[in-house]
C-alpha cells in the first residue's frame, strides 16, 4: 500500500482524557514522524499536532479512536502524493 505524509491536529477539551490520547499515539509511534503539544491553560485545553507517515487506513484509523474520545476533537491533513 502507499504511505502519505499526514498531519492530525488534535485538541483536548477534557484534562481526564490526556492519558487516552496519550496511549494511543504510544500504540501508533512507529508510523509518528513528529509531535508537538502545546497547553493553553488561559482556555484550559491541549493542542496536539501529530505528524505521521503511513498508509491512508492507518491514519484514518488513529483519526478515527482519537475522536471517539467524549472531550477530544481531532482533523487529519493529508499530503497529495503518495509512495
Amino acid at each position: 500500500m502507499d504511505k502519505r505524509v499526514a498531519i492530525l491536529g488534535i485538541i483536548v477539551e477534557n484534562a481526564d482524557k490526556v492519558s487516552e490520547v496519550n496511549e494511543l499515539l504510544h500504540e501508533y509511534r512507529d508510523y509518528i514522524i513528529g509531535r508537538m503539544g502545546m497547553p493553553y491553560r488561559e482556555r484550559n485545553i491541549s493542542v496536539i499536532s501529530i505528524v505521521m507517515d503511513a498508509e491512508n487506513n492507518v491514519i484514518s484509523s488513529l483519526s478515527g479512536k482519537i475522536g471517539n474520545i467524549d472531550g477530544v476533537s481531532v482533523k487529519a491533513v493529508y499530503s497529495k502524493t503518495a509512495r
